[in-house]
């Protein structure tokens, strides 16, 4: 049987969380990381956050995360490092209530790797962006026409409307350029000469 741990009703402080494989990683209700380094070699589907704040952490991917949706939780000047694919950060409006204590800011991506990531509801100044060969689409459903005209290498339009059509209170959503040219049929040189003539986006 899958052992649970659960962290919860607590503040954690200035220690190294690792989360190894073959547990299930309850994160809340009512948790506080502070100044911790997490370590997290778990899949997305043992890790279920709850509610909770992590606070001048290091968050630590060790393969690459898929698909956690960090709405229940808030995280203020911390640094992430690893690979993390389709991964939401920030409060998310249409979910439960509960799911608005969360958000995101002051944090630093710099050192992460981020491949169909996206920015709910919170202010990307803030907020220290990978640069290429990542590139982010800031504000993309405001700018929804203009990103739809203009022509993309091999299938890469079908990534424009994945963008375009992302839920409300999106703001911006991050993508590696060597993985989407690899899925999309085009190169990540062709894929930068197209990016480079539109305004909107940060590489």
């Amino acid at each position: 049987m899958t052992p649970n741990i659960h962290f919860k009703d607590r503040v954690i402080e200035g220690e190294r969380v690792e989360l190894p494989k073959h547990a299930i990683y309850w994160l809340g209700p009512n948790v506080t990381f502070r100044n911790c380094t997490v370590v997290i070699s778990v899949a997305s589907r043992g890790l279920v956050p709850m509610s909770g704040r992590f606070i001048d952490c290091t968050i630590q991917a060790k393969g690459e995360l898929k698909n956690v949706r960090w709405a229940p939780m808030h995280f203020r000047g911390c640094r992430f490092k690893g690979r993390f694919a389709g991964n939401d950060f920030g409060f998310r409006e249409d979910d439960i209530d509960k799911w608005k204590i969360g958000g995101i800011e002051d944090c630093d991506f710099s050192e992460a790797r981020l491949d169909g990531c996206r920015f709910f509801n919170c202010d990307m100044k803030t907020i220290r962006l990978p640069l290429w060969p990542c590139f982010t689409f800031m504000d993309a459903r405001r700018h929804a026409a203009e990103l739809g005209r203009h022509e993309w290498p091999g299938s890469f339009d079908s990534v424009i409307k994945v963008v375009c059509d992302a839920p409300e209170g999106t703001v911006a959503s991050t993508w590696h350029a060597h993985t989407a040219a690899e899925n999309m049929g085009t190169t990540a040189e062709e894929l930068r000469a197209a990016l480079e003539k539109v305004p909107w986006v940060v590489m």
